[in-house]
């Protein structure tokens, strides 16, 4: 049994690290998974030895896969019995590759999550509904411990596209709109985890994360990009220089998610005459590492 599925990365409006609530958007940048699926006749087999999911990332031999295997088990245990299969005799493979650098605050780990559970369903014949399958791979991002809050708002934009604005300690959808922006990333050499984010200093800015979620309701998506990353570079101790140098001619700019990448967004129909978004570039390559241009997406993330 086989399946394939790919899901979007995306950046940051509001972190939810300060008060469960957050916001992003979806960036057109990909995780593919693909899963293989095969079940044992348990009959026969030792019953000590359990079938196991393994997973591998295409170009990072060393890399963690503790989630995407997570997301296979979980997947196999919701969708399994539906295709007359024990879960408990399911193994599985699952091989992720990606344009979205890692612990970059891309969302990557949202989106590998994202495509995996993807394409198990697809493997298991199941067409799932998109917020449960996002649910689940929450839930395996929790279980691997790759996320501080769960990350629902980042797995939400990867999963439907455009921007979600969601409450990320009851994993609910507040709100889905289409975005129609140009995207410029910034990503330093250095690489930064969420999990190790130190959530305590990201409470202290929490009623800046509350005009912020004021904001991103109001539509006011850009600004409150901006008052977002001003709050989270000083609680997370990144510098703000990169915000301040797209501030005149970007939309909005932020960290995204705990860093280290920082976004940059331009409304696509606000042409001035000029190139906002090469002005920006060219302030933030003469930094270390790699600038690059993107667009939002109003796709999400989708079987193979």
């Amino acid at each position: 049994m086989q399946g394939r599925a790919t899901a979007p990365a995306a950046g940051t409006v509001l972190n939810a690290l300060a008060t469960g609530r957050g916001s992003a958007f979806a960036i057109d940048a990909d995780t593919t998974a693909s899963v293989t699926l095969d079940a044992t006749d348990r009959g026969d087999a030792d019953a000590s030895e359990e079938p196991s999911v393994t997973g591998t990332v295409a170009g990072a031999p060393d890399a963690d896969t503790a989630l995407v295997e997570r997301c296979v088990s979980l997947a196999v245990d919701r969708w399994g019995p539906a295709a007359d299969l024990d879960p408990s005799t399911v193994a599985g493979e699952v091989r992720t590759e990606s344009d979205v650098p890692m612990a970059a605050g891309l969302k990557s780990s949202s989106a590998a999550a994202n495509a995996t559970v993807l394409a198990t369903a697809s493997a298991l014949g199941a067409d799932p509904d998109p917020l449960d399958a996002c649910r689940l791979g929450v839930q395996a991002a929790r279980d691997a411990g790759v996320t501080v809050t769960g990350a629902f708002d980042d797995a939400s934009a990867s999963m439907l596209g455009g921007l979600t604005r969601t409450d990320n300690t009851a994993d609910e959808l507040l709100a889905h709109d289409d975005v129609d922006w140009d995207v410029l990333v910034w990503t330093p050499p250095e690489r930064a985890y969420s999990a190790d984010a130190d959530v305590s200093r990201c409470e202290r800015v929490a009623p800046m994360a509350a005009l912020v979620d004021d904001l991103a309701r109001d539509g006011d998506h850009g600004r409150a990009m901006t008052v977002n990353g001003l709050a989270f570079c000083a609680a997370l101790d990144f510098p703000t220089d990169p915000i301040v140098d797209a501030l005149p001619d970007a939309t909005g700019a932020s960290l995204s998610g705990t860093g280290p990448s920082y976004v940059a967004v331009f409304d696509a129909d606000d042409g001035d005459g000029g190139d906002p978004v090469g002005r920006v570039e060219a302030r933030w390559r003469d930094r270390d590492g790699d600038v690059w241009r993107t667009t939002t997406r109003s796709d999400g993330a989708r079987i193979l």
